[in-house]
């Protein structure tokens, strides 16, 4: 099988702080893989688990320190990555970003089996680069996938969360899922996948090696833009209490109320 995994460079979530007018201060700021991408990644490597003929290519767009994302994903078992940087990719929005990673992968990947991507980006949580991406390729896609329930070289069988619960999909590939979080952890790296990471060149392409349009690129390829951005706002009140009988008249009015 022949499958490709998109992942991104995300400031680490724990460390983020923010100017007073409410933007995010990312210099110093410890760069990590997407959460929800490292799941991307380990459903892939459970597939490769299966079928070790599978290849697995990471793919991602950013400035050229995301090679050291790509070369974390080859240490895990990821077999070659690839890295679409330009100054030309800088602003994009995720129509942008989903343009620019279609034709890098029709540019550098043959014969895709499977796309993988994970649902959600901690720093935007839009949920729509995966999806615009599928369209930019004109293959179906399955998106809110929790769970692999089997495969074969001809097709696989996802288990996707609904608004009304859960329902089980068959597919035929080629084909671009959107994966939730597991319960079970993703791998970690082996000395072995190190070495063969330090080993491993990641290929950077520019604008013009992957041959794609200025219109669909950066800022003047995306009809969106972030006017604000700020960090939530948390409000918790609590009151002290020393008279166990106001504390258990307080229980009973809220069992009353349902609460």
């Amino acid at each position: 099988m022949n499958i490709v995994v998109c992942i991104k460079q995300v400031p680490d979530t724990q460390d983020i702080k923010w100017t007073e007018k409410g933007t995010m201060i990312r210099e110093g700021v410890e760069s990590i893989i997407n959460p929800y991408d490292e799941f991307a990644l380990e459903y892939a490597l459970k597939i490769k688990d299966k079928y070790p003929d599978t290849k697995i290519t990471v793919i991602s767009m950013g400035p050229m320190q995301a090679k050291e994302l790509l070369k974390l994903a080859i240490a895990k078992g990821a077999d070659e990555g690839i890295l679409a940087c330009d100054k030309k990719f800088a602003g994009a929005d995720t129509y942008a970003t989903s343009a620019t990673l279609a034709h890098t992968i029709k540019k550098y990947v043959k014969d895709i089996d499977l796309i993988i991507c994970g649902q959600f980006a901690i720093d935007g949580d839009t949920a729509q680069t995966a999806p615009s991406m599928a369209g930019h390729l004109n293959l179906p896609q399955v998106t809110f996938v929790t769970d692999i329930l089997s495969f074969d070289e001809k097709g696989i069988k996802l288990r996707r969360e609904t608004e009304e619960g859960f329902i089980d999909v068959q597919a035929q590939y080629p084909l671009v899922i959107s994966v939730m979080k597991r319960s079970d952890e993703p791998r970690n790296h082996t000395i072995k996948g190190y070495i063969n990471a330090c080993n491993t060149d990641i290929t950077v392409a520019c604008k013009e090696d992957i041959g794609i349009d200025d219109n669909l690129i950066g800022f003047k390829g995306s009809p969106t833009y972030v006017s604000k951005s700020f960090p939530p706002h948390f409000e918790r009140k609590g009151e002290i209490l020393t008279d166990e009988a106001k504390l258990l008249d307080i229980i009973r009015e809220k069992l009353k109320e349902g609460k």
